[in-house]
């Protein structure tokens, strides 16, 4: 995959392919018409960068995925981190929540996701 970035339009309508592959083609322009109020035409040209990236397939007018949903955004997260923060989670973190103040339940589901982490 060569291209984790995407807009905010192209990722509503990658998630569109996630949540509906797989999916035939036209199917997949009528739901981006209804959706965005795109034409074909723009669907097919999204459609065609998003392949190129390596996301997603179209083979016979069938729309696939060659990455699920949540490992582009874990990959894309990762990327994120290393970019802006070096790679480090904790500095992430801490620029996160200098903005944001974390409920109890918050931070006890990010206790709980770092116990599995630990090896």
């Amino acid at each position: 995959m060569r291209e984790l970035r995407m807009g905010t339009a192209e990722a509503k309508f990658a998630d569109m392919i996630w949540d509906n592959e797989p999916v035939f083609s036209g199917d997949l322009a009528k739901l981006a018409n209804q959706e965005f109020e795109w034409k074909k035409t723009t669907s097919f040209t999204v459609l065609k960068r998003l392949c190129e990236r390596g996301l997603f397939q179209n083979q016979n007018g069938t729309v696939t995925s060659l990455i699920s949903k949540e490992e582009f955004y874990a990959r894309h997260s990762e990327s994120y981190v290393e970019e802006a923060f070096g790679g480090s989670l904790p500095a992430f973190l801490t620029a996160f929540g200098s903005r944001k103040k974390l409920s109890d339940k918050e931070i006890e589901e990010i206790r709980a996701v770092i116990d599995s982490m630990r090896g």
